[in-house]
């Protein structure tokens, strides 16, 4: 069923997909995860199909060291926030899943509810409808009852709720290294290792503790 025959009588078989991943960028601080991750899958060999929001548009624009174009052209393709007839709004458009990063409160309940007014909210309920993975990063603090309960929901829809939280056991030296981390973690979730990222190692740890300790 998977091949179809031409009509010269010759099988024809579908061309392999490359891996996809669908990144949006919110308007919710935070921007440089989202920028760093083009450049992760750029290293990894996976297809980034970028979608920037408006809100995020002017996030970059204070936040970033690269202007927006430049943001852009990291990824293999990228779409207006309007443009809901775009390939990543459709669930036959194959991908790994769609990672948004960071992803704000107002994106974040948009998706919860389904009722989406752009195109990152669409792509990511496509990708929850599809059974897809959905990774979002939620950049926000503190959260009151509403926020955890919408981020409750999306859990039991199946999204995976991962706050950008910096992690100190790798010993960070710079703010580079902690945005590597979480970059990594992020593909942890769709099972891609990024070297950049460093992980715990108890051994060198325990080994830093007995220098401490003479």
């Amino acid at each position: 069923m998977g091949n179809k025959v031409s009509k010269a009588g010759k099988n024809e078989r579908a061309e392999a997909v490359p891996p996809r991943l669908v990144i949006g960028i919110s308007g919710a601080s935070g921007v440089i995860y989202g920028i760093r991750l083009l450049d992760a899958c750029k290293d990894l060999g996976i297809e980034s199909h970028l979608v920037v929001s408006k809100a995020a548009q002017l996030t970059i624009g204070l936040e970033a060291d690269v202007p927006l174009k430049a943001v852009l052209a990291k990824a293999d393709a990228h779409y207006a926030p309007g443009d809901v007839g775009a390939s990543i709004a459709s669930g036959s458009f194959p991908v790994l899943g769609m990672a948004v990063v960071p992803c704000s409160i107002r994106s974040m309940s948009e998706i919860a509810t389904g009722v989406t007014a752009s195109l990152l909210t669409r792509a990511a309920d496509v990708t929850l409808k599809e059974r897809r993975r959905l990774v979002l990063a939620v950049r926000e603090t503190p959260l009151h009852l509403g926020h955890l309960r919408t981020m409750t929901a999306l859990t039991e829809m199946g999204a995976i709720i991962l706050p950008p939280v910096p992690a100190f056991y790798v010993s960070p030296h710079s703010l580079e290294d902690l945005v590597d981390h979480f970059v990594g973690r992020i593909l942890d979730c769709f099972g891609y290792n990024w070297a950049p990222a460093k992980r715990w190692n108890p051994v060198s740890s325990n080994t830093r503790k007995a220098k401490d300790d003479i």
